[in-house]
């Protein structure tokens, strides 16, 4: 598995949380949709069915501190890396229901983040059963390829950059392009994970009428993690930090809660 996660970026690790720890999961994102913070949006698409995200919550650990520190996923993650330690870095819960939603455009988390290096992780904790074909989608090997801009989730236009006028390349279209791309996805069961480098290419299935998606992602970053200032702006918004930091910087802020190893 750690071969297969530098390799390709991503890894699914069937039956990672049991049903305790599943549950533990879903109280902290049920947290995050009765606390919502000021960055929750609503994702604009042409139906009127939900897709909901929210992220960086500031008082994110008030909901998900104890189910962090009890959760097996921070030791699966430094064993994927090879070492620890594993901080936190934030959460991002997803929410797709009522009529068709969106499928969430190819991008890759890293465009939006200063940070880089290979001790990232971004665990995806499903709450239902998917299909691959409803599942989130991975390019295979992209997190060694070229980071793009960002995504803007314009509608009718997936590749509309996030920064038009920074100097990272514009998104391929990969939707357009399937069977050029080496596309992975897993069906998952309640309690299986996903785990992926945040610079590889991925991007969700739609949901139709009737379906319901709850998705959980948890962010994790270790020793070998570096500050990546990227043109536009970026992440984690904490106050004070960018100017504390310059390129190159071990990627490290008090704020942050250190999970496993020393």
């Amino acid at each position: 598995m750690r071969e297969a996660f530098a390799r390709d970026g991503v890894v699914p690790l069937p039956g990672a949380l049991d049903p305790g720890q599943l549950a533990a999961a879903l109280k902290a994102y049920d947290w995050s949709l009765a606390n919502p913070s000021p960055r929750a949006s609503r994702i604009r698409q042409a139906t009127e069915g939900t897709f909901f995200n929210d992220l960086f919550n500031p008082d994110c650990l008030t909901g998900y501190r104890d189910m962090l520190q009890a959760s097996p996923l921070p030791a699966l993650v430094a064993r994927l890396w090879g070492h620890g330690p594993v901080w936190f870095m934030y959460e991002q819960v997803f929410l797709k229901e009522g009529a068709e939603a969106r499928r969430t455009p190819w991008h890759q988390d890293s465009s939006y983040l200063t940070i880089a290096g290979p001790d990232l992780a971004v665990v995806w904790i499903p709450f239902e059963p998917l299909p691959a074909s409803a599942s989130l989608e991975f390019v295979r090997g992209s997190h060694r390829g070229p980071l793009y801009n960002g995504s803007s989730f314009a509608l009718g236009d997936d590749t509309a950059p996030l920064h038009p006028h920074a100097s990272l390349p514009r998104l391929p279209d990969i939707e357009a392009q399937r069977d050029t791309h080496d596309i992975v996805s897993w069906a998952v069961e309640p309690g299986d994970v996903i785990v992926f480098h945040p610079q590889i290419l991925h991007g969700g299935a739609p949901t139709h009428g009737g379906a319901r998606r709850r998705t959980l992602t948890l962010r994790f970053f270790g020793e070998n993690s570096v500050y990546d200032p990227r043109e536009g702006g970026a992440g984690p918004p904490i106050s004070g930090f960018h100017k504390r930091m310059k390129a190159g910087d071990r990627f490290r802020d008090p704020s942050f809660l250190q999970l496993a190893g020393t």
